[in-house]
């Protein structure tokens, strides 16, 4: 595991690149840290995890936790090695096995946020429009399961 950093999964690179605002892309965030941390609260919201699998080198390549730390978001990844592991001492641990199971608790779920914005990302062209109305929609109940067409609300 890369000592201190937050890995990409391979399979999500672009997107993570495309979400971070440039002249080339719509995304809504300045950095990688905030689309990481965004992922990850999705994740936690839709209680999935997921491993990472094989994880990019480069662009982005793995982000350094001091990068976290800097913008107050390594609450959130000792957060959830609380919420996780149901053991506080996962804070306090400065040894390798626990702040690698911190990392590897918020990388999974941030992954499985990735994977739910692909989803809902798919075939936009306008990725801060459609986050947007997506989290719209979250805020006012609205879910697939519910949005079932169903003839008896004509009767």
């Amino acid at each position: 595991m890369a000592a201190n950093r937050i890995r990409v999964a391979k399979d999500k690179a672009e997107l993570v690149k495309s979400l971070v605002a440039s002249k080339d892309t719509t995304g809504p965030f300045q950095t990688y840290v905030e689309v990481m941390v965004f992922a990850a609260a999705l994740g936690v919201k839709y209680k999935k995890r997921v491993p990472l699998g094989e994880t990019t080198k480069r662009e982005p390549s793995p982000i350094p936790q001091e990068n976290f730390a800097s913008l107050g978001y390594d609450l959130i990844i000792k957060l959830l090695g609380i919420t996780e592991t149901k053991d506080i001492n996962i804070l306090s641990s400065r040894e390798e096995q626990d702040e690698d199971k911190r990392t590897q608790i918020f990388e999974e779920y941030a992954n499985a946020g990735l994977e739910i914005l692909q989803n809902e990302l798919r075939g936009s062209v306008d990725y801060s429009e459609r986050i947007l109305l997506f989290l719209s929609l979250e805020r006012d109940g609205y879910t697939s399961e519910k949005q079932e067409f169903d003839l008896r609300s004509f009767l």
